[in-house]
């Protein structure tokens, strides 16, 4: 595990069958933080391997990327909570710089603008739709991003207060749009991204990034929802 100054933080890693990737990426994690391994199906032995490496594994039925990054958001109890691929294209240890910024009062949310490194790090189907919703976003919300990656940061107690409901591949975005639609200040960085280890089963195809695009599509048109305020926004600054 990476050395980290940040103050303590949970790193919620939803994981399908990524057995290979697993030993990488919980080295990565920092010192001192939990790893949250949220297995949502896996065959390959992916929650014996990750709490014989120390992680917490908590197991989530519902098939879906949200069920999952919201089981770990759930199981989560550090004042902050991180997220993350469990794939090895990101690098965990990053996350401690996300949360010195939030834990500083720089930003209440920090995400992860990917920048590919190596052939087949970014497929260009998955880059383009990727890009579409940025866009899509920026009218919607007004924030400057470029990216909705999946490394994040941000404290706990607010990201529950946003009540996200999207269980499918719509729940990074549905975070970012009900976090500015709360006042949230919302800062990217630039991060590695790296070809994954093993098979995709999203964005690696053309129906996969599909499906993806089609939930985030229908997050967008969700109106704001009425219990946001400015109340979360002052509570992501505690």
């Amino acid at each position: 595990m990476t050395n980290s100054t940040a103050p303590r933080a949970d790193v919620v890693l939803p994981c399908l069958d990524e057995a290979a990737a697993l030993p990488w990426v919980l080295e990565r994690i920092p010192a001192g933080w939990r790893a949250i391994v949220v297995d949502n199906g896996s065959t390959d032995g992916s929650a014996a391997l990750a709490r014989s490496l120390g992680a917490t594994v908590v197991h989530e039925p519902r098939r879906g990327f949200g069920a999952a990054c919201h089981a770990g958001l759930l199981a989560a109890d550090a004042d902050f909570v991180c997220f993350c691929d469990c794939d090895a294209s990101l690098d965990p240890g990053l996350l401690a710089g996300f949360v010195r910024g939030v834990a500083e009062g720089d930003a209440d949310l920090v995400l992860g603008r990917r920048r590919p490194e190596g052939r087949g790090a970014w497929p260009v189907h998955a880059r383009l739709g990727n890009a579409a919703l940025s866009r899509m976003v920026r009218r919607r919300t007004g924030a400057a991003l470029h990216d909705l990656g999946p490394l994040r940061a941000a404290r706990r107690e607010p990201l529950l207060a946003l009540g996200l409901t999207d269980r499918r591949s719509g729940y990074p975005l549905q975070m970012v749009v009900r976090a500015a639609d709360a006042g949230w200040r919302i800062e990217e960085r630039d991060v590695p991204y790296r070809p994954r280890t093993g098979r995709s089963k999203v964005t690696g195809t053309w129906r996969g990034t599909w499906h993806a695009v089609r939930d985030m599509r229908a997050v967008l048109r969700q109106p704001p929802p009425a219990a946001t305020s400015a109340g979360d926004r002052a509570g992501a600054a505690l």
